[in-house]
């Protein structure tokens, strides 16, 4: 067989799997946007009427939002992945601390400038110059993800850090004034989106792989959760020097459409607008990736190959997805939020909001990441299907807590302190391994789907009760991103207690190959 025969035989076969895992991908995103979409036509039915104007918006951007979430999810597994773990052991190779310490601030700064989120957030904050809070962000994240892989190299206690970290938080926070909080809180989710989440989770696991105890694959989690605290102090700070109310929040008009050709012209002027913000996102990494690659990775054509053609993927899977949900999600989001806190028993807007979050953050692309790693990692033990359940239980909590906040005007303070409280000490108590996951569940959850209709969703329901938008609507992604700590500890302690009393006294270490869930795997008070 000449060497001709056998590239048109390899390319077959590589279309034929392409194929089948993009049916795969597409069947998994279907599953994940077809429950919202259920409830939300259900309430639209019935107790929350909309135009038929917003609902053709909702149904085109969920379908896109499906398609996106097909090419993310493949794009990312091919591409985001693999380059974070390569660019993460390349990190390791010169041995230098210093090396590694700016290296990995570069990258923290490069990686939270791309983040299409963060332009979210600049704009809820008016009163602080948009580049200042984007840089500032930045630094936080850069100095944090430092701070994270300085952990895994040493083996530092997460909870001790978490403890000291959050302590510094609630200090900031009580000199913060009140309108800003919210926002601030809100930020440590908004900078861990999709772009973000895959390639810090792959960093962490090419750090961890230069260690051979037992323990590495623990550590490689828990960057996401201490890359979320750089953002808070970054605004918490910024909150005290600027002595900023969080300023006036304009929500967003909701576009009505007079035919179906404003209709298509609606979708397709915002196309262009995207093609270029995920462009101008993934550049910087593309070329972080690039000089790493001329330099020290010096991959295979393969390799390589590979590499381009999921970040084309990754590319197309986030324009359409950020089209989807910010055209046809956003406003249908809002109106609904409007209506429902309209109605004389506006309360059922809580159990409403439950259901919406116990569905919603399947949607969410990182959620997917998060959950391939898991399993992965700890070879099917820990199932991504126990993961999903977990956070959809927390997300739902945590949307309703929102939207009692909406109706009630109580402080964030009131959740997030004994939140985080409550998950700090469980940290003491749940094999590491999950205390990991869960920190970085929290920024996980918070995607964009929780920004682009939770929070509309939120600020919707405030209009029509007369709240102060920037302190009570603000503050959802912040309690999405809370409540998957103690709900996957949760799970963890769960997992332990099991483990011990089938294993008799013993505890996990008679198990076989559960002997990363032993007991001298637990941080000791």
């Amino acid at each position: 067989m000449t060497r001709k025969h056998i590239i048109k035989g390899e390319i077959k076969q590589f279309r034929a799997d392409l194929n089948k895992i993009l049916r795969e991908k597409f069947r998994e995103a279907v599953n994940a946007v077809l429950p919202i979409m259920i409830i939300v036509l259900l309430l639209c039915f019935t107790i929350a009427p909309i135009s038929p104007a917003i609902m053709l918006e909702y149904i085109i951007g969920a379908v896109m939002l499906v398609i996106g979430m097909m090419f993310f999810s493949l794009g990312a597994e091919m591409s985001m992945t693999p380059m974070g773990e390569k660019v993460g052991s390349s990190i390791t190779k010169s041995r230098k601390l210093w090396v590694m310490c700016v290296l990995g601030f570069i990258l923290g700064f490069i990686i939270t400038i791309s983040e299409p989120d963060l332009q979210v957030l600049a704009e809820q904050v008016p009163s602080v110059p948009n580049m200042v809070l984007i840089l500032a962000v930045a630094v936080g994240v850069g100095i944090f993800l430092v701070i994270a892989l300085l952990r895994i190299l040493f083996s530092i206690s997460l909870p001790s850090m978490l403890v000291v970290f959050y302590a510094i938080v609630f200090i900031l926070a009580f000199f913060t004034p009140k309108t800003f909080l919210a926002v601030a809180f809100d930020s440590g989710g908004v900078t861990t989106g999709p772009m973000t989440v895959p390639f810090i989770m792959a960093l962490g696991i090419g750090i961890s792989s230069i260690r051979n105890d037992k323990h590495a694959a623990d550590d490689s989690f828990g960057l996401v959760a201490l890359c979320s605290i750089g953002p808070i102090l970054a605004v918490l700070i910024l909150g005290i020097v600027y002595k900023s109310d969080g300023g006036y929040y304009a929500a967003d008009a909701i576009t009505e459409i007079g035919d179906s050709v404003e209709l298509a012209q609606l979708f397709v002027h915002e196309l262009p607008k995207y093609f270029q913000e995920i462009a101008v996102s993934l550049l910087p990494i593309v070329l972080f990736f690039a000089v790493f690659q001329i330099f020290s990775l010096n991959l295979g054509k393969r390799g390589l190959i590979k590499i381009v053609v999921g970040m084309i993927y990754t590319y197309l899977g986030l324009v359409l997805f950020l089209t989807g949900v910010n055209v046809g999600f956003m406003p249908a989001g809002n109106y609904l939020g409007q209506v429902i806190a309209g109605l004389p028993y506006r309360w059922i807007i809580i159990p409403i909001g439950m259901i919406i979050g116990y569905f919603i953050v399947m949607a969410e692309p990182a959620v997917y990441v998060l959950t391939k790693q898991v399993e992965e990692l700890t070879d099917g033990m820990i199932s991504g299907t126990s993961i999903k359940t977990a956070l959809s239980i927390s997300v739902a909590v945590s949307v309703g807590l929102a939207m009692l906040r909406v109706l009630t005007g109580i402080s964030i303070f009131y959740f997030v302190i004994p939140g985080y409280g409550i998950a700090i000490l469980l940290s003491f108590f749940v094999p590491k391994i999950f205390t990991a996951i869960a920190f970085d569940s929290g920024g996980v959850a918070s995607g964009p789907m929780t920004t682009t209709f939770l929070l509309p969703f939120a600020i919707g329901a405030c209009i029509s009760v007369g709240g102060e938008i920037v302190s009570d609507a603000f503050g959802v992604v912040a309690m999405v991103a809370m409540t998957p700590l103690i709900t996957i500890q949760v799970l963890g302690l769960i997992f332990k207690l099991q483990e011990k009393k089938s294993s008799g006294e013993k505890g996990a270490e008679t198990v076989p190959g559960l002997d990363m869930y032993a007991d001298d795997s637990i941080i000791d008070l």
